[in-house]
């Protein structure tokens, strides 16, 4: 199969690091899963100083401040490599890019060089960094490619088994494509279905679509209420021993904040499952 075909594989992965204790293992997990794909491993960073954030139109801001401020930035951008360069050791098919600028914005311009874009989860409760840190779910409605969403201290990801989340959107069908190269290589794929309708109507087509792509999937279908729907599929994932959760990733921005679905708001807020998100 060439590189041109659907579901080939990933050439290219684009891995943010930041300063948080979970940064190199995440990197580990990226570096691992580029090397079953073969693909391109690329890290970035950045950091926005806060003089610019804080200070514009500020006009008595001293010269020694101002260099002050910016070497702080660089040595935080220095010891986000240092982790780079642990995870990549001495591979060769790897760069670090790094920039003094709004960290989300330099990850999502950086992501048209990647056919997929790691990043830590930001649940309310986990430790965050606030300088270089970003939020996975505005990565992943703006950056144009699906994004990987690792939790705290999650160093492997095996994707043995998969569960996805079905609704019959552009989104999901946009997932379950991006999704394709890790579901070929999957033991067990359950496509779970909010509704009996959805199932039958969606879900089961998609479970012959991946037949026919080689995938081993069936579809199932969700059996609680609506708003436990995020519950189901880490339940259901629990439950075949799956460490991935493919899905659509739903929002909107409204005076410069994301607005989710209510599932993907609480998949990003309380998996432990690795996520595949596009949108």
């Amino acid at each position: 199969m060439n590189s041109t075909q659907v579901g080939a594989g990933f050439a290219s992965i684009l891995v943010h690091f930041d300063l948080t204790p979970y940064a190199e293992a995440r990197g580990r997990l990226a570096a691992q899963f580029a090397e079953r794909y073969g693909a391109y491993f690329v890290g970035a960073a950045a950091e926005q100083q806060l003089l610019e954030v804080y200070a514009e139109g500020a006009v008595n801001i001293s010269a020694s401040v101002s260099d002050e401020e910016r070497a702080r930035v660089e040595g935080d951008l220095r010891a986000a490599r240092r982790t780079f360069d642990a995870v990549v050791g001495s591979r060769n098919d790897a760069e670090w890019r790094a920039c003094v600028t709004d960290p989300e914005r330099f990850l999502i311009e950086q992501a048209r060089a990647a056919d997929l874009v790691v990043v830590g989860r930001r649940a309310s409760y986990d430790i965050e960094d606030g300088a270089l840190g970003v939020r996975p779910g505005a990565i992943a409605l703006e950056c144009g490619r699906p994004i990987l969403v690792v939790p705290p201290e999650k160093d492997y990801l095996a994707a043995h088994k998969v569960v996805v989340a079905w609704k019959d959107t552009r989104e999901a069908r946009r997932a379950v494509r991006d999704a394709l190269p890790i579901l070929k290589k999957a033991n067990e794929v359950v496509i779970l279905a909010a509704t009996p309708a959805l199932r039958d109507a969606g879900a089961e087509d998609v479970a012959a679509w991946l037949d026919r792509h080689g995938v081993r999937a069936h579809a199932s279908v969700h059996s609680g209420q609506l708003e436990t729907v995020a519950n189901d599929l880490m339940d259901q994932a629990d439950d075949i021993g799956a460490d991935l959760i493919v899905s659509g990733a739903y929002g909107h921005s409204r005076t410069r904040e994301w607005l989710f679905g209510g599932v993907t708001r609480d998949l990003l807020e309380t998996s432990k499952h690795c996520l595949f998100m596009s949108h």
